[in-house]
């Protein structure tokens, strides 16, 4: 079986986790408990999912969209627009309220809720069908009442989107070539 070369990160979690990265270090991450010995069983074992999955994450950066300047202030200006009016919507509807609106360019996340109330988008998920746009501002309004991933709050979603499933399926899927 081939060896691997990892980064082993110990944090006070509770489980432990593998992350491959875009450009296909693999990455562990355990609670401080757990010995060498335990994290190279866990690599070994999962070791077919983790050679075919770095392909593919690999090979899909390789296809990722080159975003040009111009391109990224079309986008801003368009998410300026198009979120204000989505949230909008979408609060009335779910009867939820709101802060602060703020279009950012993260490289992790399409949205966020803060306690508070403030939302961020980013600005990419214009380049997205309007439904996956939708998608995030609905799950991020959805926080207003559970904030939390908690069956409740899937419930709140799938009230607004019966076919959220599928739109957040989409979401991943086209996340890749951003």
């Amino acid at each position: 079986m081939e060896k691997i070369t990892y980064e082993w990160v110990r944090s006070r979690r509770k489980t432990m986790a593998l992350q491959i990265k875009e450009d296909g270090r693999v990455i562990v991450r355990t609670p401080y408990s757990v010995s060498r010995a335990k994290v190279e069983q866990f690599l070994e074992e999962r070791m077919k999912w983790i050679l075919k999955n770095r392909q593919e994450i690999m090979d899909a950066c390789k296809k990722k969209a080159v975003i040009t300047e111009e391109m990224r202030k079309a986008g801003v200006k368009k998410a300026l627009q198009v979120f204000p009016e989505r949230v909008e919507y979408y609060a009335r509807q779910m009867g939820v309220s709101y802060g602060r609106i703020t279009i950012r360019e993260q490289k992790t996340r399409w949205g966020s809720c803060s306690g508070k109330g403030n939302l961020n988008f980013n600005w990419k998920l214009t380049l997205m069908p309007p439904e996956v746009l939708d998608y995030v501002v609905v799950h991020e309004l959805a926080h207003r009442r559970e904030m939390n991933h908690s069956r409740d709050f899937w419930k709140i979603v799938e009230q607004v989107l019966p076919d959220y499933q599928e739109r957040r399926k989409r979401l991943k899927e086209l996340s890749v070539s951003l």
